[in-house]
């Protein structure tokens, strides 16, 4: 076995604002107090129950989890998802690595969104120094404060910027204690730092665009947001400071997180909006995790919980309230609604666009629809 040849060191990458971005903030935003749009009396139907059952949950106390993927950022909902998080409704929010990326550009820069299949074809896709740079190190900074990638961003966009301790400040609490949980956390941002040439002290970072970023809103309600990354899924890794142990320690932080978040799920509701890998992999896990602490303590498994899966695929025209099909059916294989429907509870699938569920859900928690 040989390793790897390729030096990622050389890639070339160039500023975000030369970009040809595909949308802006002004243009996606959604008001929360404009008129949703019209849905069917079907997903009406879902919408009124799903509000009901967040009622009921916050009511005894329960969490309401949201995981999403990047389309419900870039179609428009952060206004919406900031007003539910404000007023209680949701007590956490998750998303996956690319709903973190679009939440930082849109922040930063006001725009995001490339031309995939132009952009790889000219080696560029990806390719953008500040996304890459900045993240990498908000995600190093925040792991010093041993805090998980959707803090740590939260806390880049809403505080616009980060403070790097000195090398030698880093390289003395090494040598000091090498034992020490923080150590090899402190090792990466020591490298980082010196390999790329990054002053200590704070490094300003405006972002003029924060009111359209999720995970500022959550940071700044104080919510738990977390990210739920792959190595090598993002275009964080188009870049020389691409560091797979940064990103996996900021991605398994957050999961211990959202466990903690899915221990409040008895009687709890979970939105899945448009993640049709992520929002099941990372929720059954976890469960798992939580269930099996719960049997050894001698307590009941995680129970009496609503999910609600929000997807404009079509559900495989299967009724998932009558559980899970067999398998010569090919509804079984869809993941995005067979792993929560293994997951206890009542689980629900809606077909429907995923901003327009969010606004009418919106409208039934205050009463207007």
């Amino acid at each position: 076995m040989r390793p790897p040849r390729q030096d990622w060191s050389r890639l070339k990458v160039f500023p975000l604002s030369e970009r040809e971005s595909l949308s802006s903030v002004e243009e996606i935003l959604r008001s929360p107090d404009s008129e949703p749009p019209p849905c069917s009396g079907e997903i009406l139907r879902h919408v009124r129950g799903c509000a009901e059952a967040i009622r009921a949950a916050r009511g005894r106390g329960a969490g309401v989890i949201l995981m999403y993927g990047a389309h419900l950022l870039r179609n428009g909902a952060a206004l919406i998802l900031e007003r539910m998080m404000a007023a209680g409704w949701l007590t956490h929010v998750a998303t996956n690595g690319a709903g973190s990326i679009h939440d930082w550009e849109f922040a930063w820069l006001g725009r995001s969104t490339e031309d995939v299949r132009r952009n790889v074809a000219r080696g560029i896709f990806g390719a953008w120094d500040e996304t890459g740079r900045y993240i990498h190190l908000a995600l190093a900074a925040g792991a010093l404060r041993e805090e998980g990638y959707g803090v740590s961003m939260g806390r880049l966009i809403h505080e616009d910027g980060v403070t790097l301790p000195s090398p030698e400040e880093l390289e003395a609490q090494i040598r000091s204690d090498p034992a020490h949980p923080l150590t090899s956390a402190r090792a990466d941002l020591l490298r980082m730092m010196r390999k790329f040439g990054i002053p200590p002290g704070r490094l300003h970072i405006e972002h003029r665009f924060k009111h359209a970023s999720i995970l500022a809103q959550a940071f700044r309600h104080n919510v738990p947001a977390t990210v739920h990354p792959g190595i090598g899924y993002d275009i964080i890794a188009v870049h020389p400071i691409f560091d797979g142990g940064v990103i996996g320690r900021a991605g398994a932080w957050d999961f211990r997180l959202f466990s903690d978040s899915v221990e409040t799920l008895d009687g709890g509701v979970v939105l899945s909006v448009g993640s049709a890998i992520m929002a099941p992999q990372v929720f059954e896990k976890s469960l798992s995790c939580v269930n099996n602490l719960r049997l050894q303590a001698g307590r009941p498994i995680v129970s009496g919980h609503s999910i609600y899966v929000v997807d404009i695929q079509e559900g495989g025209g299967w009724d998932w309230t009558r559980g899970e099909p067999p398998k010569t059916d090919p509804a079984y294989y869809l993941r995005f609604s067979k792993s929560f429907a293994r997951m206890g509870g009542s689980m629900h699938y809606v077909q429907c666009d995923n901003v327009t569920f969010m606004h009418n859900l919106l409208w039934a928690l205050m009463g207007r629809l």
